[in-house]
């Protein structure tokens, strides 16, 4: 990652089951001050995409799993493609929250279809930030069929960073 960074990395990466701990924490204060109500990534949602088991890989990867509902198709068994760009979206928020502990918002956002997504697949999302220019985040991300490595989706985009959320999860009792 180039530049300088707003804020220091607040999951340590040591031990994969301290970090998938550490994660589900992260995002469940998260998930609590922003209302659970996403329409991606909320669990309150009724209609949300439901994004779930967020990981993040000692390389910055952040990733989530979710699986499409009935009414999220385009055309007979195939992904809705802005069901794909809402998924690569939200986690290229979270490459945000859980690397560099800011949430942020679109600037832009690229997209490249290049395979189908069918409906009967899970799918994983996965988004790293790979650089950092004051307030500005580079992100890059991909969306593929949970048993393929193929990716059907990438992205890439500009995201402003909003809010810092280091000191929000530190009021809830997280720690380094």
């Amino acid at each position: 990652m180039r530049g300088r960074g707003p804020v220091n990395t607040t999951i340590d990466m040591s031990d994969a089951s301290d970090r998938a701990a550490d994660v589900a924490r992260f995002v469940d204060v998260i998930r609590r001050k922003y209302d659970d109500g996403c329409f991606a990534c909320g669990r309150d949602n009724p209609l949300g995409m439901h994004l779930d088991h967020f990981d993040r890989s000692p390389d910055g990867a952040v990733t989530a799993r979710f699986r499409p509902r009935p009414d999220y198709r385009g055309t007979f068994g195939v992904l809705h493609g802005g069901i794909a760009a809402t998924a690569l979206d939200e986690i290229m928020v979270w490459a945000g929250i859980l690397g560099l502990g800011v949430m942020s918002v679109t600037g832009t956002l690229d997209l490249r279809y290049s395979a189908v997504a069918t409906m009967d697949d899970a799918f994983i999302v996965s988004g790293r930030v790979d650089e950092v220019r004051g307030k500005r985040l580079r992100v890059a991300g991909t969306l593929h069929a949970e048993n393929q490595s193929r990716a059907s989706v990438t992205a890439s985009g500009l995201y402003l960073i909003s809010e810092d959320v280091t000191e929000l999860l530190e009021s809830e009792g997280w720690e380094r």
